[in-house]
């Protein structure tokens, strides 16, 4: 047996092998040299590049928790955009300036992040039982009226968010006497504000992104595919139906809670109209482009679709009739050719891929693990 091993080293002999993290040595090289390779792109890039990053990375942890209820567990919740919202107020009011005109209590980050996600998760604990009673269609719909119910209670509830058009300020970004608002000296190395704060956007979605694949890769996650691919034979075999979509529901707004706290103490200014329809639909194409039911592919989605407006800005000084507003005269404005980009993606990828950007990855790793061969 022994030397059968060693003639064939990838061969494995248990099941705690093939559901490893890192299950392949060229996995754990491929992921080292990728955060090495991270850590150096904040002394390489400018500012507004490592601002897109830091908001990109930010809204993959919210991708992750969204592919956990749609991808895995495959309830289609419309609703996202509701559970951040709810991270965002609960993190600003939190960690809030006391003496500001809105309601803040000035606690430290290490309680209100963590806050945001737990309040978000209660708010899923309470949707997640309509889930069990409904499926497809009827439970996006529902999932979707959170998103108007959402935003007429942050929009009437001015002592809180501040109210629409006035807004309120996202919570103070300081951690461990650490302020990442402001440039200083971090480990002996003088660091910008946004090197600071695409650092600990780095950190925390290594963080997410392994909790992410530990719970895809565990009994809840075989228990959340067992449910996606036919709810009824996962009763049958014995899968709490009841306790694993509401799970899906709380693990998923947790995610929300926290990138909504975080993502808006980064950006600094926010209002009610920045949770809107628009803002679900985005994380939806963030999964749907990226790959439904992985994780790097969520990454790698959030990434592409936080950049989109830059890169639909990239476009418009390309391409005649297009205009930085609607009193420019062109044919489209940026802000339409961004949600042109939208759809078209989405359409584009169901139709020619439907496993997204992750689908391209293997299909390219694929052919250079075969070749010369094409089988």
């Amino acid at each position: 047996m022994t030397a059968t091993l060693r003639r064939r080293p990838l061969a494995r002999t248990a099941y705690s092998q093939d559901m490893a993290l890192l299950n392949t040595n060229a996995k754990k090289i491929a992921v080292g040299t990728l955060v090495l390779a991270a850590a150096m792109v904040p002394f390489a890039a400018a500012d507004d590049i490592l601002l897109v990053l830091t908001l990109g990375m930010i809204a993959a942890v919210g991708a992750i928790g969204l592919n956990l209820v749609t991808g895995y567990a495959g309830q289609v919740s419309l609703g996202h955009a509701f559970f951040i919202g709810v991270g965002a107020y609960t993190g600003a009011i939190l960690g809030g300036n006391p003496d500001g005109p809105v309601v803040g209590y000035g606690l430290p980050m290490w309680i209100w992040l963590p806050a945001a996600g737990v309040v978000a998760a209660i708010a899923g604990l309470i949707v997640g039982p309509v889930a069990v009673r409904l499926r497809g269609l009827y439970l996006a719909i529902v999932t979707l009226g959170l998103v108007f119910l959402g935003d007429h209670v942050f929009r009437n509830a001015r002592d809180w968010t501040g109210g629409s058009g006035v807004g309120r300020r996202g919570p103070a970004l300081e951690l461990f006497g650490i302020d990442f608002a402001t440039s200083g000296v971090w480990l002996g190395v003088e660091l910008s504000r946004n090197q600071k704060q695409f650092f600990l956007a780095l950190v925390f979605l290594i963080i997410f992104a392994i909790i992410g694949r530990n719970i895809a890769r565990s009994g809840v996650g075989r228990a959340f595919s067992a449910i996606r691919d036919r709810d009824v034979a996962a009763a049958v075999i014995g899968v709490d139906l009841t306790k694993y979509k509401v799970m899906a529901f709380a693990m998923s707004s947790f995610f929300a809670g926290v990138t909504g706290a975080l993502y808006y103490a980064v950006i600094g200014v926010f209002e009610p109209a920045a949770f809107g329809l628009l803002l679900s639909v985005q994380y939806l194409a963030m999964i749907l482009i990226g790959g439904v039911a992985t994780i790097s592919g969520a990454i790698m989605g959030a990434l592409f679709i936080t950049a989109l407006p830059n890169i639909a800005a990239e476009i418009a000084h390309v391409l005649p009739g297009i205009s930085e507003s609607a009193q420019g005269g062109g044919l489209l404005t940026v802000f339409q050719l961004e949600g042109v980009l939208y759809g078209a993606l989405i359409i584009g990828f169901l139709i020619f891929e439907p496993r997204g950007l992750f689908g391209i990855w293997m299909r390219i790793r694929n052919y250079w693990k075969g070749w010369p061969f094409s089988y």
